[in-house]
């Protein structure tokens, strides 16, 4: 199942007070990126991100679950309706997540 753009606007929104949050659409499902870092995506209209230390600890009980099949597990983040802990979560994370690959 394909995530739809309205959840995909959504979670935009819910991350406005972040500059520089861009997006790829990628067979159906998003990819978020943050300041050009890889910090998870819209799969199936679940927010997932990747489960860095920062986000294990903001989320301890936050269920794993795979964005899609042959992927690695991510954290599902179900509390999607609070702007301050999902900008909290990314600033957290940052410094955690891989640089970006360089272009050939």
């Amino acid at each position: 199942m394909a995530s739809s753009k309205e959840y995909m606007d959504f979670i935009l929104e819910q991350l406005s007070g972040l500059e520089n949050v861009t997006w790829k659409a990628m067979m159906g499902e998003y990819i978020l990126y943050w300041r050009g870092k890889i910090v998870g995506g819209i799969y199936d209209d679940r927010f997932l991100v990747k489960p860095t230390r920062s986000a294990l600890a903001m989320m301890p009980d936050a269920d794993r679950e795979l964005p899609y099949e042959g992927a690695k597990e991510m954290l599902l983040v179900d509390n999607v309706d609070s702007r301050e802990f999902l900008t909290g979560l990314l600033e957290a994370m940052y410094d955690e997540l891989p640089a970006p690959k360089k272009k050939k």
